[in-house]
């Protein structure tokens, strides 16, 4: 439960629609509606008829094996959010304009309580069928570069308190030193943490009061992340990640 659901009263059937449909998030293959109900400790007639209702709101698909993907409505909000994104329009544009990497895979994510959701992305040839990015996807914030650069720019105690009861002790000790290496360092890494063979480069993108508000991440294969390659995609990575600072207000 988030911060938020403590402190505000929610209406059940509105909190338990919107859980479900983070939990088919995570899942694209589908979930059986038992496994929906095993999730989230509800009784399975309870989840049918949720499930129904999202269905009926084309929020969710039901297919032929009876499992649960997300519908097409999602896709008109995400869209939404990403056209009224102010962020994700100067990315296209700085990167159509001044990047030097064609043949990367470039992303932009929001951070969303331990996890990042993806609001842009571009994916190459060269990473096809190894990972591909979609807007709205879901990943762990732990094991992203854009979510490690993002925490980075933040203190130790909104680290500690985000992850609350949500991690043990060592694990966020672990997580802070990381954090603070990446800070000192300027950009984030990930070792193929979200997918065998991909390596990505992450750095913030920071509001006028200097508080970090999107990501953006360069992915790569492992094989062609030689120490050249690496070093031209910081530099492109934290140039880019500092013009769309500055246009956002941020003191860089």
């Amino acid at each position: 439960m988030s911060i938020q659901d403590n402190q505000t009263k929610l209406v059940p059937a509105l909190a338990r629609g919107s859980q479900i449909l983070d939990i088919v998030a995570r899942v694209p293959s589908g979930l059986l509606a038992k496994d929906i109900a095993g999730e989230l400790g509800l009784a399975k007639s309870t989840v049918h008829g949720l499930c129904n209702t999202l269905v009926s709101l084309n929020l969710l698909i039901k297919r032929p094996d009876h499992s649960y993907q997300l519908g097409p409505h999602v896709m008109r909000w995400a869209n939404a959010f990403t056209a009224r994104s102010d962020v994700a329009r100067e990315f296209a544009s700085i990167w159509d304009d001044d990047t030097d990497l064609p043949g990367a895979t470039i992303t932009l994510s929001v951070l969303e309580n331990t996890d990042i959701v993806y609001i842009a992305a571009r994916n190459s040839d060269a990473t096809e069928g190894r990972f591909d990015f979609r807007s709205g996807m879901r990943l762990p914030a732990s094991i992203t570069a854009t979510g490690k650069a993002m925490m980075s720019h933040m203190n130790e105690f909104d680290v500690r308190h985000l992850y609350a009861g949500v991690a043990d002790d060592q694990s966020i000790d672990t997580l802070i030193q990381v954090l603070k290496t990446d800070k000192d360092c300027g950009y984030s890494f990930d070792n193929e943490d979200v997918s065998d063979g991909l390596v990505c480069y992450g750095a913030p993108i920071l509001d006028s009061k200097n508080k970090p508000i999107a990501g953006i991440a360069v992915s790569l294969l492992k094989e062609d992340a030689t120490p050249e390659k690496g070093k031209q995609i910081v530099t492109n990575l934290t140039d880019i990640a500092v013009k769309l600072s500055i246009r956002m207000g941020a003191d860089v």
